[in-house]
């Protein structure tokens, strides 16, 4: 168990400014849990500290913990990330090879950094630290196994019960779930699912000749299923190789790894690690809450839908979350609870909910028409700089949709 520096003074001076409901029967009521301490947990445990609120951070692992993920850092993530936090990034990418199942390759390159590589069990351990630099405190090894609003674990109708596996119950004003695609917490709140992929990698350490040839270059290339595309990011003396696909595709999508992986000339190279992982997409009307409940990241089924990228929607939910949890946390009836859930579920609907639904419509295409995406981001200046723009984030898809009709235009011609 980790707890955050100074968290011996957080407690005495949330027990002083506590009003009556700080404490039930002896039992410490925290005004918020948060479930997963990934990005979208350690955002949201960051916004509730901030706020001046007793916070405690469940993860069930010890960290720092291997995530499946590729790792790259663009421009909406950067802006969501908390103040002074300083990315440790292992490369920073100014160009990008495109190829169509390996052919019609072509290389584009920026002047300007257009996105940075980081290694998941770095970037999320640094992201618990300034949520525990805030206030909060953090509690690995710890595995929820559910929550209760109602029964005999809940003292009142102001708060919500966590039981452990270990059977402790911890009190708690609201609850954020952002315990991953799998969520226990997600199947508390209804979570419907409108898309779920596999995502295969692995992590191959290469020669410092191997390296060099990477350094600052990614590699993005569509693939031979529906939807799916392959990359590789380089990081230092590693190369993260990976695919993505459609669930139900297990055994096409090992393959396409395999053929990936030899294709590039890396097969003689023995990955460190090679893992798995699911990627959930929400349904446009499944729900985000469920009384003092929330949920975010991956436990809300929050993905952009076409690449797949997550660590971004993970701390803008995550965020938004943690600042509407204390506000559900303020709460004194189930009417203004269900105002302030409401409002959660309009923030996140007017931002991400928008990208998504351009997401989904631009992997529909894709899925039908590999090759007019490639053709384009590799000889259409203006596609190209729409991807740039993109990665920095000095644009999204939704502003690109919404600020140029010709964008929209050009998208139903091909949708047609």
């Amino acid at each position: 168990m980790r707890q955050a520096a100074g968290s011996e003074q957080q407690t005495i001076v949330s027990s002083e400014n506590s009003s009556d409901d700080g404490q039930d029967d002896g039992q410490q009521v925290w005004d918020v849990v948060v479930v997963g301490a990934g990005p979208a947990g350690a955002s949201a445990a960051y916004a509730a500290a901030v706020a001046g609120r007793r916070v405690l951070l469940l993860e069930k692992a010890e960290l720092p913990r291997y995530k499946t993920c590729g790792g790259g850092i663009i421009g909406p993530t950067r802006d969501a990330l908390p103040p002074g936090f300083e990315l440790p990034f292992r490369d920073r990418v100014h160009a990008v090879t495109f190829s169509l199942e390996g052919k019609f390759t072509r290389t584009r390159r920026s002047k300007q950094m257009l996105f940075g590589l980081i290694n998941r069990p770095e970037f999320d351990q640094q992201l618990v630290e300034h949520a525990q630099k805030a206030g909060a405190e953090l509690r690995t090894g710890a595995t929820v196994s559910r929550v209760e609003q109602h029964g005999s674990a809940v003292p009142d109708r102001r708060s919500v019960a966590v039981v452990l596996q270990d059977g402790e119950t911890l009190l708690a004003r609201a609850v954020v779930g952002a315990d991953g695609s799998a969520s226990r917490i997600g199947a508390h709140v209804g979570v419907k699912l409108d898309q779920v992929d596999l995502g295969l990698e692995a992590e191959i350490p290469v020669p410092e000749t191997v390296a060099e040839d990477w350094k600052g270059r990614v590699l993005i290339d569509w693939g031979p299923l529906p939807g799916s595309y392959g990359w590789v990011f380089p990081k230092g003396d590693t190369l993260t190789v990976g695919v993505i696909s459609a669930r139900g595709e297990g055994a096409a999508t090992k393959r396409y790894l395999e053929d990936f992986i030899a294709r590039l000339g890396l097969a003689g190279f023995e990955p460190s690690i090679s893992s798995g992982h699911l990627t959930r997409c929400r349904a446009d009307d499944s729900p985000l809450s469920r009384g003092r409940v929330l949920v975010c990241g991956d436990a809300a089924g929050l993905l952009e839908p076409w690449t797949r990228e997550g660590i971004s929607f993970a701390l803008r939910s995550g965020r938004l979350a943690g600042e509407w949890a204390v506000r559900i946390a303020e709460a004194h009836d189930a009417v203004d609870t269900r105002r302030q859930a409401l409002n959660y579920a309009f923030a996140i609907k007017a931002g991400l909910g928008v990208e998504m639904s351009i997401g989904r419509r631009m992997l529909t295409i894709f899925e039908r028409r590999p090759g007019v995406f490639h053709a384009a981001l590799t000889g259409f200046r203006p596609a190209w700089k729409a991807f740039a723009g993109i990665t920095r984030g000095s644009t999204s898809l939704g502003d690109m949709v919404r600020s140029h009709p010709m964008a929209e235009r050009a998208l139903s011609r091909i949708d047609r």
